[in-house]
């Protein structure tokens, strides 16, 4: 909010920012100190369960945005009621129950990485075929045909990442269960303050512009993220699972 407000290089964005990086790095030497920490570093020494949290973070505050700034856009934009708007996003959610009830085959066949790079990079290209938003989008193939894409790669990726972040723990089964709810919200709330921190700077000096712009302008930050998670479960998950088979065989 305060980069929205004051800018990105100002001391009432940038103190809050250190003293939070500061904060973090004393928890992680009291971390490192206790005897029965709340959060064990264990839990990070697995690439795939490190590969898991990172890709959570930002395939979560990518989506925030997109349920943000979407129902912001056609409520501005096309004029209808926040219950239209809500409803809007009904074939999107049909789509994903529709695949995530399918998932387990899925998994079975194909495995948790590749199910899980498939629904990350098809929620990408359903967030970049959106971003294109402009005042003029007709609805059905700017809006509701890439938000039923966003909805069968959510499908798809929720249940294999949920898995990958408590792969292995054991005895940490609680603390990995919480560390995956955690970077869960603090993804979203990252997130979404940067991107309406993008949202904010981009003008065109007539409100449903404005908004359309802006929405735009979000929802591609939400791509960028959704293409670093890709970046993040090719580089990390994939390879950690592999040479795991390979040590089994």
């Amino acid at each position: 909010m305060n980069a929205a407000d004051h800018g990105s290089t100002t001391p009432a964005t940038l103190l809050p920012l250190g003293a939070g990086a500061a904060m973090l790095v004393l928890f992680v030497g009291v971390e490192r100190r206790a005897t029965q920490p709340i959060v064990p570093l264990r839990l990070f020494a697995s690439r795939e369960r490190g590969g898991a949290y990172v890709t959570r973070m930002l395939y979560m505050g990518a989506m925030m945005g997109f349920f943000f700034f979407t129902a912001r856009f056609v409520q501005s934009v096309y004029g209808w009621t926040p219950l239209q708007a809500g409803l809007s996003f009904l074939p999107m959610t049909l789509v994903n129950f529709a695949f995530a009830v399918r998932v387990s085959r899925l998994l079975e066949r194909f495995g948790r990485p590749r199910v899980l790079a498939a629904g990350v990079a098809l929620t990408t290209v359903g967030m970049a075929w959106l971003s294109l938003l402009n005042l003029h989008t007709p609805h059905l193939t700017g809006v509701a045909l890439p938000m039923m894409l966003i909805g069968a790669g959510q499908g798809l990726a929720l249940a294999p990442m949920t898995s990958s972040g408590v792969d292995g723990v054991a005895e940490d089964a609680g603390a990995g269960a919480a560390l995956v709810d955690t970077v869960h919200q603090i993804g979203s709330a990252l997130s979404l303050s940067i991107l309406t921190a993008m949202a904010a700077h981009v003008s065109t000096g007539h409100r449903a512009s404005d908004i359309a712009t802006r929405a735009g302008a979000a929802l591609t930050g939400s791509t960028v993220l959704l293409a670093l998670a890709v970046a993040t479960v090719l580089t990390l998950i994939v390879p950690s699972r592999a040479s795991r088979n390979e040590r089994t065989l």
